[in-house]
């Protein structure tokens, strides 16, 4: 015998039942998404107003007092972090070269990532030489050309090695410093591609025309040649 059809489904009536069933749930699935949405916004606001006041405060301050109160107030925005930066250039036209290199040494281990820890690093080593402070200087500019060797102060950390390592009469090592960076910056002809290539070559130069003439070798006069030695 044929079997008889199933009964048609009546989608409204499933969807009824479903909606009986799971009505709790799906209210409180719901809530939680609004409320969610909510915070997620408020959040949003609240974080664009927070940096939009760091900002206008940044914006206004002109004294090292001034940016500390942004750095204080606004510590986790990109004013804050900003204003780590124009603390200590402030610190540095002042001669307070340790205290700046104090805030830049917060900015840097604050903000690893940032796109100018590597310049706040340069800053640091040239505070260094102010100091006095050579051989710090030298290893920090040997640093950041190492860690940071894609960056903009890449070169200019290697470039500044040279005037160093000339006045520790490390002159070999001022030559090899030289031509990395004329190999790292230069095109497939061999010729200076930038700034920092040409001020190698200059460098190199200047190695050159510094290294002492060496003395000239007076060959031996063979024996036969050489005057008679007196007679008692």
């Amino acid at each position: 015998m044929p079997t008889a059809p199933p009964p048609p489904r009546d989608a409204a009536l499933e969807a009824r039942v479903f909606w009986l069933r799971f009505k709790n749930e799906i209210a409180a699935a719901v809530l939680l998404a609004l409320i969610a949405l909510v915070v997620f916004a408020g959040y949003r606001f609240y974080s664009e107003q927070h940096a939009a006041a760091a900002s206008a405060l940044l914006g206004s301050a002109k004294t090292a007092q001034d940016y500390q109160q942004v750095i204080a107030r606004y510590p986790n925005t990109p004013a804050g972090a900003s204003a780590y930066l124009f603390l200590a250039e402030t610190q540095r036209n002042e001669k307070k070269f340790a205290e700046a290199n104090a805030t830049l040494r917060v900015f840097a281990d604050k903000n690893p990532d940032h796109e100018l820890a590597p310049a706040a690093r340069m800053a640091m080593a040239a505070n260094l030489e102010a100091m006095g402070e050579t051989d710090e200087a030298l290893s920090m500019y040997q640093q950041i050309a190492a860690a940071y060797p894609k960056s903009f102060d890449a070169p200019l950390a290697l470039i500044s090695q040279v005037p160093l390592l000339k006045a520790k009469n490390r002159i070999e090592e001022a030559r090899r410093v030289c031509e990395t960076i004329l190999t790292l910056y230069r095109d497939e002809q061999g010729r200076p591609t930038s700034f920092w290539a040409n001020e190698a070559m200059r460098e190199l130069r200047s190695l050159k025309s510094a290294e002492p003439a060496k003395p000239a070798v007076t060959p031996p006069v063979p024996p036969m040649l050489s005057a008679p030695s007196a007679t008692p």
